[in-house]
């Protein structure tokens, strides 16, 4: 009905013919034993024989056609086996289909036509999975023939399918398959790809995009009542295709009427708003869309769609607010780029549709249901931008933000009348944001799941709303916080946790919403300090610190925190917020949720506020004294705070020791009172570890002593450097805490725990004893470098570099005696053999190579040359080729780039007259051939940002060997390095030239362009 029959070209009278054919040059038999590997529920080898099978199938040049014979004939009722059919012809076309033969794409086609035309007289329906299976090979067939081999192929669908259900069902999924493989633009595609899917999109247009619309249009009006499922396939299709093809096609009273008829039909309404809002965002002139929009909200309105709070169907209203939220978005891009291009009748127009939108939008902003209320927030956020962009609000405008206060009391709903008067109206948006953070009844604050993670993503987006708000009226969103806190917490007692929390968490926002430079929300514009101020000495004052919720409790500490410059102005309120961490409403309250958080927000309110809290420091100290002791594994006691919690107390009991104004001996007593239970307790476990020959309990003991270490490193963070630590009397006990954690290193069991503990102590010690850790390092080195893995070696590397980095010449001595222990150490880890799928191990040998690279970096870098330079002729070769090797052989730009930095600084070290016997011969035999048989390595990709630095920096060494060796360099280079290269006199002469220009990225361009042709 949709097409003249003689455009059906495929004579399938003639099919089961040439399928017989066909079947008889493949046998038309299958393996039934590997069939039965199909079933879900079959054993292991009849699934893999099933597998083989399939490969064998997909492979081979024309055994596959037996499952062409198949599906053409019905000869499985098996689902399995019809898919795995469909499977093998789906390989062959999308991976075969030019090795094909004419007479093989033939048979496909006439397959897929043979089933499709079986299904039409079928009277059950095949399962779903078959048909999108089906589809796919249809679209498939469609892309690799449509420009060639099958250009009638709509024509030849819809003349055989007619108006038949099972048909068109066939055909809607087909289109659905090839908007997938053509149009969706979630998918990457090739450029060959994207130019052959524009080609098939542009024939579509110029044949048969009529067609396929009147097709749609006549699903729409004959099935939208008798078969919803194929009429909601159908609106599908629509909002697919109308993208690309021509609007107006679409967008007509014929066709529209028909969707907006269907948005009143229970089964249709959904879908049929999805197409509408497919429709709207269509791209098109910002004149035309305005129209469009407006002409869509006229009908709309009118079958009275805008009255939302009548409608009782929540999924419909969130497809719904979606199609608002698409028609709002519209009208303000169309408003940006009309003010943009100077159209001001226009623009003052849309600005217009724009207003009128917006009672809908507050209506549905504040609908209860979050999902209805979430998909308006675009819209919302849009037009605050553009309240934002305007030179000053209208009353209209302000009339658009306005609610009556009395709607806020009794929360019965929203009110837009531009008559309302000013003064007792607050903005509709603020309140609607204030109103919908709120937590409803279900929120499961100890056991958050899906819903509970999918609303805290909203109040992201409504703490968006209330950032662009400030932005557009600062004064009302502080007025309005304002009064909203200030009514909850005069009677905090008698109110819902909901709406105590959201009084609390608006103050929070404030802090953002209102940003104030490093915090400093209390100095500067005296309205807003005033106002901030007073709402924070209410928070402290009130005593809702001891509500009853773990929701408030953490709101309360999260504001504390955030305004904690707020005791600086007002100290007087410090003992009572200390008070509030310490007892069962902070660091003891019956939540673990509300007790870990809590830990990190004392250390840092510590952190800010320690000057302030020299009075109270041994009273707290003394308070947090069971939080700050090490559990053993067998104790079984459940702790107050986890291991990772504990960190932040004892930094924080760190910080009041050290910031405290009392005499040094009184804080040397505090931190060693701190410390020596840590090392007591440390000795023990690890006699106890030792002794142990259970895994499970060594495994145990080893977390215990790695937090015992963990907890001792993280008290020094109280210290910025030796001095410190000096001026506090501290020196002596974090020794005394070295010599206790060393002898960990040379424990047998738990090494990998254990030694990284002890390094991340030895890297903070560093910094805290400078010169004073220095005795230490040799016997910890030696115990580090036993029995390593990659990863050890990868995180001690670093430790090395940090002393060579700090102390220079001062650890000379100490890194001669270390370097080969450690590069063979390294040689070593990277000589085991791995398996050859093991990406991980690989993964670790590349990163303990750059590690290696950039220790030798470290070396060379701190001007340190005696170190290599002592290590005897043969170790130094074996290191110098190593560092070759890396410039090289390895397709790692980031390890490249450092060996090449390595290089050029030996030359410049050991390069001149006055450098390391024999140095000279190695630059010509290995660096220079390296600086152009890496660039030349297929694996060293120039349109990489990370090789082109590893470009620069073998420029950059090929500069420097000219600076160290002159004429003498550029000789070889002319006569006889680069002839061995093939390159040509001229070219040899132009690289010289540019290696003595003084401009350095003159030669790095050079270089590139130099490569960039070589590899032509």
């Amino acid at each position: 009905m949709f097409v003249q029959q003689q455009h059906q070209e495929l004579d399938l009278s003639r099919t089961g013919v040439n399928l017989q054919m066909a079947c008889q040059s493949a046998g038309a038999v299958m393996d039934e034993q590997a069939l039965l590997g199909l079933n879900p529920n079959a054993d292991a080898s009849y699934r893999q024989r099933a597998l083989a099978y399939f490969e064998q199938l997909k492979d081979s040049q024309n055994a596959w056609e037996v499952c062409a014979d198949v599906l053409a004939k019905g000869l499985y009722s098996d689902d399995h086996v019809k898919f795995f059919c469909f499977q093998v012809l789906e390989h062959q076309v999308k991976f075969r289909h030019a090795a094909l033969s004419a007479a093989q794409q033939q048979l496909i086609r006439e397959t897929l036509m043979t089933w499709l035309q079986s299904q039409l007289m079928n009277a059950q329906q095949e399962k779903s999975f078959i048909r999108n299976k089906a589809a796919q090979v249809f679209a498939l067939t469609f892309i690799m023939e449509y420009l060639t081999l099958w250009p009638k192929f709509f024509f030849d669908i819809l003349s055989l399918v007619g108006l038949n259900p099972h048909g068109i069902d066939i055909y809607l999924r087909t289109l659905m398959a090839i908007d997938a493989e053509v149009v969706d633009r979630d998918i990457l595609h090739t450029p060959e790809e994207t130019r052959r899917n524009t080609l098939i999109k542009d024939t579509m247009r110029e044949q048969c995009i009529p067609s396929l619309v009147e097709s749609w249009f006549q699903i729409l009006t004959t099935y939208q009542r008798s078969q919803p499922e194929l009429t909601c396939q159908c609106l599908e299709v629509v909002g697919a295709y109308v993208s690309w093809i021509d609007l107006n096609f679409i967008a007509n009273d014929r066709f529209v009427n028909v969707l907006l008829s269907q948005m009143s039909m229970e089964e249709l309404r959904e879908e049929a708003c999805d197409c509408l809002f497919e429709i709207i965002n269509k791209g098109m002139d910002p004149v035309d869309k305005t129209k469009l929009v407006e002409s869509l909200c006229r009908v709309l309105q009118s079958a009275g769609f805008f009255n939302v709070e009548q409608e009782e169907d929540v999924d419909f209203l969130a497809k719904f607010s979606r199609l608002v939220n698409g028609m709002g978005q519209s009208l303000v891009l169309s408003w940006t780029k009309l003010v943009k291009a100077g159209n001001v009748k226009e623009a003052t127009e849309t600005l217009q549709a724009v207003e009128a939108k917006v009672p809908l939008l507050l209506q549905l902003l504040v609908h209860e249901d979050d999902d209805i209320s979430s998909n308006i927030v675009g819209f919302c956020y849009d037009y605050l931008n553009v309240l934002k962009q305007l030179p000053q609000l209208t009353e209209q405008q302000k009339a658009n933000i306005e609610v009556s206060r009395r709607v806020e009391a009794t929360s019965s709903g929203f009110c837009s009348s531009p008559e309302l008067n000013f003064s007792l109206c607050v903005k509709a948006v603020m309140l609607a944001v204030m109103k919908k953070l709120t937590y409803d009844d279900e929120y499961n604050f100890e056991n958050e799941g899906e819903d509970e993670a999918m609303f805290v993503e909203y109040r992201k987006q409504l703490k968006m709303l209330l950032d662009r708000l400030a932005q557009v009226s600062p004064e009302l969103l502080l007025e309005a916080v304002r009064r909203i806190f200030t009514n909850t917490m005069q009677a905090w007692q008698t109110t819902s946790f909901m709406e105590v929390e959201v009084a609390i968490r608006l103050l929070y926002m404030l802090g953002e919403a209102l940003p104030a430079s490093h915090g400093a929300h209390f100095s500067g514009d005296t309205a807003k300090t005033s106002a901030l101020q007073d709402m924070m000495r209410t928070l402290v004052s009130c005593g809702v610190s001891g509500y009853q919720h773990s929701s408030v409790s953490l709101e309360f500490f999260e504001t504390v925190v955030r305004y904690d410059k707020f005791f600086i102005v007002e100290p007087q309120h410090i003992p009572n917020v200390l008070m509030a961490f310490l007892d069962q409403r902070g660091l003891r309250h019956n939540s673990p949720k509300v007790r870990s958080r809590v830990a990190y927000l004392f250390s840092r309110f510590i952190k800010t506020l320690h000057k302030h809290m020299t009075a109270f420091i041994e009273d707290v100290l003394t308070r947090i004294q069971d939080l700050l002791e090490l559990i053993p594994p067998e104790n079984g006691f459940r702790a107050l705070l986890t291991s990772d919690d504990q960190l932040f107390m004892f930094e924080a009991a760190g910080v009041l020791i050290v910031s405290g104004e009392s005499p040094v001996d009184q804080k040397q007593a505090l931190m060693r009172s701190l410390l020596t239970p840590l090392m007591d307790a440390f000795r023990l476990l690890l006699a106890k570890l030792l002794q142990e020959t259970e895994e499970e309990r060594q495994v145990a003991l080893a977390d215990c002593l790695s937090h015992a270490v963990g907890f001792a490193s993280r008290t020094s963070k109280a210290f910025s450097n030796k001095q410190t630590v000096k001026q506090c009397g501290c020196t002596e006990v974090y020794r005394d805490c070295l010599q206790s954690f060393l002898p960990a290193l040379s424990c047998p069991v738990q090494r990998g725990v254990l030694r990284s503990a002890v390094r991340s102590f030895l890297h903070r010690m560093i910094i805290c004893l400078e010169e004073e850790v220095l005795p230490f390092f040799p016997a910890a080195s030696e115990h580090m470098l036993k029995d390593c893995e990659a990863k050890d070696l990868q995180e001690f590397i670093p430790l090395i570099s940090q002393i060579t980095a700090k102390f220079k010449r001062q650890v000379s001595p100490f890194l001669q005696q270390i370097f080969m222990p450690l590069v063979l150490a390294i040689f070593e880890v990277l000589a085991r053999p791995a398996e050859e799928n093991d990406q991980t191990a690989a993964l670790e040998k590349q990163m303990l190579r750059r590690s290696y690279f950039g220790f030798i970096q470290a070396i060379t870098g701190s001007g340190m040359n005696e170190v290599m330079a002592n290590q005897g002729v043969e170790n130094i070769e074996r290191v110098l080729f190593t560092i070759i090797q890396g410039a090289v052989d390895f397709p790692d730009p980031v390890a490249q780039k450092t060996c090449f930095i390595i290089l050029s600084r030996l030359v410049e070290l050991w390069g001149g007259k006055d450098g390391m016997a024999g140095f000279p011969d190695f630059i010509y035999k290995h660096i220079v051939p390296a600086c152009f048989l890496a660039p030349l390595k297929p694996t060293f990709d120039l349109s990489d940002a990370q090789t082109v630095l590893t470009l620069s920096e073998c420029a950059l060494t090929l500069k420097m060997i000219h600076l160290k060796r002159g004429p003498e360099f550029l000789q070889f280079l002319q006569h006889e390095y680069l002839p061995s290269l093939q390159v040509t006199p001229e070219i040899a002469q132009e690289v010289c030239h540019v290696l003595q220009q003084p401009d350095v990225k003159v030669l790095k361009n050079y270089i590139k362009a130099f490569f960039q042709r070589a590899r032509l």
